[in-house]
C-alpha cells in the first residue's frame, strides 16, 4: 500500500463533532506554578520537611505521635518484663513471641519519634506521667495465660487507637498516615499472635 500524503493524513485523521480534528491533550495542571513553588519553599527553610501545603494542625498531629509513642515504649516494657517473667513447659515459644513483638514494638517507637522530629515537635520520653500518656495499660500479669492475654487486650487497644488517628489524619499528611497504616497491620498480626497462642495455654 503506497504511503499516505500528507493531505491524505489530514483527511483520515479522527475528526470532532464540529469536523475540526480534537485538541492535543494539554499538560497535567495537577502542579502549581513551578516559579511560584520555589519561591514559596525557600520561605522558612528552618522548618525542614514541612512545606507551607502541608494540610494537618501540625500540633495536634504531635501531640497524637506523642500518646503513640508512650503506647509504644509500655508495650515494649510491658512484653521484655513477660518474656524474662514467662515460666512453665510451654513458656519457650510463648516467651520468643514475646520478644520478637518488644522488639517491633521498639522499631514503632523509634519511627513515631523520628516523625515527630520531621514535623518540628520534640518526642516526650519522661517517664514521669507515661503511663498515664499511653493507650494501653502497663499489666504485669502473674500466669502465662494472664501475660498473654493483657498482651492481647493492649494489641487490641493499640489497633482501635492508630484506627482513629489514620482517620483523623487522612490525606492532610499522607506520610504519617502511611506510617501509622504500617504500625497497625503490625500491631493487627501481633494481636493475632497473641490469640493463638491464648487459644492453646489451658487455663
Amino acid at each position: 500500500m503506497p504511503a499516505q500524503t500528507a493531505t491524505q493524513a489530514r483527511k483520515s485523521a479522527p475528526t470532532s463533532g464540529n469536523g475540526r480534528a480534537p485538541a492535543a491533550p494539554q499538560e497535567s495542571g495537577f502542579l502549581s506554578d513551578v516559579k511560584a513553588l520555589r519561591e514559596r519553599v525557600r520561605q522558612h527553610i528552618d522548618e525542614g520537611a514541612v512545606t507551607p501545603n502541608y494540610g494537618a494542625d501540625r500540633d495536634k498531629v504531635v501531640a497524637l505521635l506523642n500518646a503513640a509513642l508512650a503506647t509504644e515504649i509500655v508495650c515494649v516494657l510491658r512484653y521484655k518484663r513477660h518474656y524474662f517473667m514467662a515460666q512453665g513447659i510451654a513458656s519457650d515459644s510463648v516467651k520468643a513471641e514475646f520478644l520478637e513483638h518488644a522488639g517491633e514494638e521498639q522499631e514503632h517507637a523509634d519511627e513515631i519519634a523520628e516523625r515527630i522530629c520531621q514535623l518540628g515537635g520534640e518526642p516526650d520520653l519522661d517517664p514521669e506521667g507515661l503511663a498515664s500518656r499511653s493507650h494501653s495499660e502497663y499489666v504485669a500479669g502473674t500466669s502465662l495465660r494472664e501475660m498473654v492475654r493483657e498482651d492481647l487486650i493492649a494489641e487490641r487497644v493499640a489497633i482501635e487507637s492508630y484506627r482513629e488517628m489514620i482517620n483523623y489524619i487522612g490525606d492532610r499528611d499522607t506520610t504519617t498516615k502511611r506510617m501509622l497504616e504500617h504500625i497497625l497491620a503490625v500491631e493487627e498480626e501481633h494481636a493475632e499472635d497473641m490469640n493463638s497462642l491464648l487459644q492453646g495455654i489451658k487455663d
